[in-house]
């Protein structure tokens, strides 16, 4: 089974070293997106060989950064792509365990939650994000019919062919809640499994209006009901590769 692991950063120079050497012990084939980075981050990525890097020119967005690495992992022939954060939330130890839930071929979408009953917790979350999680992830189950107990944590498992006919386009941190519509819509099959919640930095911002909460969250239910009412089925585009538009992949 071929395993992509991607890790989407955006100035992250001063945890990217430590999170891609954590990674290193459960991963072989490990890519990151740098989303237009001024923080030194690049050079950071200098100091690491044998991984593959995608290079946004300017800030792209975080769904953006996903959505290229998904494109990647296609690209390249993977089977599995496990996507993590890079800011000290996400335990790369905990590979093992998305690895071990794929291989079972019983599900699409491994899904970590901070949230389900036995996860452990290392801190609580900031109380306006806590909430929107709980409203918003009830909204998606009820509309969709899913069982999902938190929408929003990144560190997932993907099995690539389902993501393939998913026609991703969302850019920013809202992408989730177009990727649920679409995998309920594909028929894909999903798993949580539980995963630490930690927050080394609770002040840490979104940027720009999101940091509003309730702007965030209308935000949120904007994205989820146009993708609702979007009947796009145009499919897959290719990895962009090679230098071409805003993208430098060394893959």
């Amino acid at each position: 089974m071929n395993i992509l692991v991607a890790i989407p950063v955006y100035n992250e120079a001063r945890h990217v070293a430590g999170v891609l050497r954590e990674v290193r012990r459960y991963a072989e084939n490990i890519l990151v997106v740098d989303d237009g980075s001024t923080d030194g981050t690049g050079e950071a990525l200098a100091d690491f060989e044998n991984i593959r890097v995608i290079r946004h020119q300017v800030n792209l967005g975080y769904g953006r950064a996903l959505i290229n690495a998904f494109r990647c992992a296609l690209c390249c022939g993977m089977d599995w792509i496990i996507t993590l954060d890079c800011d000290g939330q996400h335990e790369p130890a905990v590979i093992p365990r998305f690895i071990e839930v794929a291989a079972a071929d019983e599900c699409d979408i491994v899904s970590g939650s901070r949230y389900l009953p036995n996860a452990p917790a290392d801190a609580s979350p900031p109380a306006a994000r806590r909430r929107i999680n709980t409203e918003i992830t009830a909204l998606v189950n009820e509309t969709l019919g899913l069982d999902l107990t938190d929408a929003f944590c990144g560190f997932k498992a993907y099995r690539v062919s389902a993501l393939k006919p998913l026609n991703l386009t969302e850019h920013g941190y809202a992408m989730p809640m177009q990727l649920w519509v679409r995998a309920a819509r594909a028929g894909l099959r999903i798993r949580e499994i539980p995963v630490r919640l930690i927050y080394n930095d609770p002040d840490r911002t979104f940027g720009g209006p999101l940091d509003d909460p309730g702007y965030r969250k209308r935000h949120y239910l904007r994205v989820f009901y146009n993708a609702l009412a979007d009947d796009d089925d145009s499919g897959w585009i290719r990895c962009e590769c090679g230098g071409r538009s805003l993208v430098a992949c060394r893959c």
